[in-house]
């Protein structure tokens, strides 16, 4: 047990309590960026060629060929093109199929909030740190007086300005992860509108007509 606490306890002695928040909080982002990193995976979000060569052959009048292109495809958003695909346009169904998309595209965006509060507060966090610790080391230049030390003065400067360090460390990586799975979003939100758009449009049967045979007298 105390092989475990011993590398908090140095943590809290060198930068405070805030220090080991930023720690816990490094730990349980990096955690949420690894699960949406496989859930993007998984869902094969930046995968959507299949899906525009199966709205291009539909846009194209090749139908059945563009329904047995999109059942093969692993894309999230597959189902929903298929189902357009089957209804064969009518009304409302574009409106229909974006409240389909809408619903698969919530889960995936499941915990970006969560990341972008990390990325605004941990800077802060990290600012409280430097400010407390700042605090402290003027408290104890006061209570030395005349006999002031400048190692050790110094020392607490850079020891307050580790937490800034450690907060800005935490945001940065967050950010950036953040602003790739938002870019991801925003691509599969215009490939759902441009195959909605292509495949929301009805769809005309072909008319048979029977032959008249005239007689020629």
């Amino acid at each position: 047990m105390d092989t475990l606490i011993s590398p908090f306890r140095a943590l809290y002695e060198l930068g405070g309590p805030v220090l080991i928040l930023l720690l816990l909080v490094s730990i349980f982002t990096l955690t949420i960026i690894l699960l949406k990193s496989w859930q993007f995976r998984t869902a094969r979000v930046n995968k959507g060629g299949q899906i525009r060569q199966a709205v291009a052959s539909w846009d194209r009048g090749k139908h059945d060929r563009a329904l047995s292109e999109i059942q093969t495809s692993k894309h999230f958003l597959a189902p929903v093109v298929a189902l357009g695909m089957q209804e064969r346009g009518g009304d409302g169904l574009t409106k229909r199929l974006e409240s389909e998309a809408e619903q698969k595209l919530l889960p995936m965006e499941s915990g970006f909030r969560i990341l972008d509060m990390v990325a605004q507060l941990a800077p802060l966090l990290g600012l409280l740190g430097t400010v407390i610790g700042m605090i402290e080391a003027f408290q104890a230049l006061q209570d030395a007086g005349s006999q002031v030390v400048p190692a050790a003065l110094a020392g607490g400067f850079w020891v307050s300005l580790l937490t800034t360090a450690a907060g800005l460390t935490v945001a940065m990586p967050t950010s950036v992860a953040l602003s790739w799975f938002e870019s991801q979003m925003d691509e599969a939100r215009a490939l759902a509108d441009y195959a909605f758009s292509v495949i929301g449009r009805p769809v005309a049967e072909p008319v048979e007509t029977e032959g008249l045979s005239q007689n020629v007298a």
